[in-house]
């Protein structure tokens, strides 16, 4: 592991960081963060299925 790749991977956890506690700070409740977590990854694993049934 290089470096930059470390650097990148500190890097997109301080964001990770900043973005969970954003979105904390709105006081959403579990069951609602679940649900919309469940509806993103369908809709990236539908995107994803379509592009590789396409290409």
């Amino acid at each position: 592991m290089s470096e930059v790749s470390l650097v990148s991977i500190v890097a997109l956890l301080g964001w990770l960081i900043l973005a969970l506690g954003a979105y904390r700070s709105h006081q959403v409740n579990m069951s609602k963060t679940i649900r919309m977590a469940l509806i993103w990854a369908c809709i990236f694993t539908g995107l994803a299925f379509f592009f590789s049934l396409v290409m």
